[in-house]
């Protein structure tokens, strides 16, 4: 499991979930299992944990215990799936973001900037559109789109006609491909940061991950039992401001909004205002965590 991934956040998170022993949880970003792992320890017999991991390799990390079911979907479908198993209302909710260290690290599937792979970045390879469809096939307009509002590069135009000028000769299939394809773009002394940011909104787009995301908040309120706790640890600003905006305002406009008579239109409360960041101490042990944020919400009782 710790070479899957590091889990980030870790006592933090199971401690913002408030686990009873007896509940019912969902661990909506398996990887590894290391958080699942901690919630199981916590629960009694009675308790139940469901898991949801999209990607095929994480469930060569599956739990053998008669209280865990890892289903191999993505969290979108979390309300459909609990349902259909009649395990709602839940009593608590966490999702981790982030890539896991084992995508990272398989340069076959095209996250990492330090290896040569194929240009892939699909956290489910069972989807028909990777990272080399999007470059090679993808209007100039579009992917400026992408480039600015996934990656916020201000340059993201001169990327865009980069990569359009590269694949009328050759067509973009590896990493290797793309970082030549935009080397007249890459600052001399900022290449790292630039380069994960070009590949992090290339990741975004093929994964579908802010419109995903924002379903998942969506479908986790409607099967929080009043009382019951969402925890999110995300990774960048892109994820952790829709995330800031739901919690507390129960909308991804961030806007306060209220009834007739006054009263906030919001049924979560955020535990604490701000958000929980990794020690200095796993910093070091673990660099990754190093940009995390850990927001905690209850669902008001009725």
């Amino acid at each position: 499991m710790s070479n899957y991934h590091q889990p980030v956040l870790l006592s933090e998170s199971i401690k913002g979930l408030n686990i009873k022993p007896d509940g019912t949880y969902i661990d909506v970003t398996f990887g590894g299992g290391g958080h699942s792992r901690k919630i199981l320890e916590q629960l009694g017999e009675h308790g139940h944990l469901y898991a949801f991991d999209q990607d095929s390799d994480a469930l060569k990390n599956t739990i053998d215990d008669k209280r865990f079911m890892l289903i191999n979907s993505n969290f979108i479908y979390i309300k459909n799936f609990m349902r259909f198993l009649q395990a709602t209302p839940v009593d608590g909710i966490l999702a981790d973001l982030g890539v896991s260290s084992h995508q990272f690290d398989e340069p076959s599937r095209g996250f990492s900037i330090r290896y040569s792979g194929d240009l892939d970045l699909r956290m489910n390879t069972e989807e028909p559109t990777n990272a080399a469809d999007i470059v090679n096939n993808y209007t100039k307009d579009d992917l400026k789109s992408i480039f600015q509002n996934y990656g916020e590069l201000k340059n993201s135009w001169k990327l865009a006609e980069n990569i359009a000028l590269y694949r009328s000769e050759k067509k973009i299939v590896t990493t290797d491909d793309l970082k030549e394809a935009i080397s007249k773009c890459i600052p001399k002394f900022n290449d790292h940061k630039y380069l994960a940011q070009v590949f992090q909104a290339l990741r975004i787009e093929v994964n579908h991950e802010m419109q995903y995301l924002e379903t998942l908040l969506i479908k986790s309120k409607e099967i929080l039992k009043p009382g019951g706790r969402l925890v999110v640890i995300s990774y960048h600003s892109l994820e952790d401001r829709p995330v800031k905006n739901f919690l507390r305002t129960g909308n991804f406009k961030g806007k306060v909004e209220k009834d007739f008579y006054g009263n906030e239109i919001n049924d979560m409360i955020l535990i604490p205002r701000k958000p929980i960041t990794p020690s200095e101490e796993e910093i070091k042990i673990n660099n990754r965590a190093r940009s995390a944020k850990l927001r905690i919400a209850e669902k008001k009782k009725e």
